[in-house]
């Protein structure tokens, strides 16, 4: 590990990026170029110490799960990302299943203030949310391990499908397992593709009996209804868009035809998470 090197890799980037580039404010009296210290430790979800003490050279090794926050905080291009790793003394992720999200990608999301979107990884690890996907299906970000992956809390915790309709749970069922069967196909041998697949299999049956019906997913846009505890059942059309190393999917949320969801969300994005009910 370079300690030295990688205090002025942080403190470059922070110093490069714009506050209005990561959605926060301005500032009237903001002394110092680019982001403040505690700013990127909030955006990377550490506290302000430890960043510090990285950017002092006086910081312990970073983790890769610290490693991989910081660089969606500075908004790290792959390469910049890949440095980013290397000055800590670890190997970059292979792109095979690369979960880091690039600053273009970051920036669509924060443009869309009024539609729900995520990323997510070919293994249905979710990457990043808008404010809008957090409101209709609750914040991600805080999880760690296997509990960031859809199909893991899927088919090991059933309050997860809590804010689905029980009539669409067989179908959404099939669905996680032949996306996921497809991705073991195309990336066979990946060491986090065998552990997802081998840890469901083992850990719920249900999982295990569709599994062994060999379903592979292949369609594109597909509907998805979310009960809000707010403003009610949300119908609404999934599209998927493929980044170009093919290992992670934006998938953008709109309001389907001819039902009252667009009306029900513009509602949403007003209130945020308060309450509609009077205390």
């Amino acid at each position: 590990m370079d300690r030295t090197e990688l205090a002025d890799f942080l403190r470059r980037r922070r110093e490069q990026l714009q506050p209005a580039t990561v959605g926060l404010p301005q500032g009237a009296r903001r002394r110092t170029p680019g982001l403040r210290r505690d700013e990127v430790a909030m955006l990377a979800g550490m506290s302000t110490d430890y960043y510090t003490r990285l950017e002092q050279a006086r910081g312990p090794r970073p983790s890769v799960q610290v490693l991989a926050s910081l660089a969606r905080a500075l908004r790290l291009t792959d390469r910049e990302r890949d440095h980013l790793y290397h000055l800590s003394g670890h190997q970059a992720p292979a792109r095979g299943g690369d979960s880091h999200v690039g600053p273009g990608i970051l920036h669509v999301l924060s443009k869309l203030d009024d539609t729900p979107a995520v990323v997510i990884s070919d293994l249905g690890e979710v990457l990043v949310q808008n404010r809008m996907h957090t409101l209709i299906s609750g914040d991600h970000s805080q999880r760690r391990g296997l509990d960031r992956h859809l199909p893991w809390r899927w088919f090991t915790e059933p309050a997860s499908r809590a804010i689905f309709p029980e009539e669409d749970w067989e179908g959404m069922s099939h669905k996680h397992v032949a996306d996921l069967r497809a991705t073991a196909a195309r990336r066979a041998g990946d060491a986090d593709v065998t552990e997802l697949v081998s840890r469901l299999r083992a850990a719920s049956p249900e999982f295990e009996r569709l599994w062994n019906e060999h379903e592979v997913g292949c369609d594109r846009g597909h509907t998805k209804r979310i009960i809000h505890p707010e403003v009610g059942v949300l119908d609404l059309v999934c599209e998927p868009l493929l980044t170009p190393s093919a290992t992670r999917h934006v998938l953008i949320y709109y309001p389907a035809p001819n039902t009252d969801t667009q009306e029900k969300l513009d509602l949403l994005r007003v209130i945020g998470t308060q309450s509609m009910t009077s205390r």
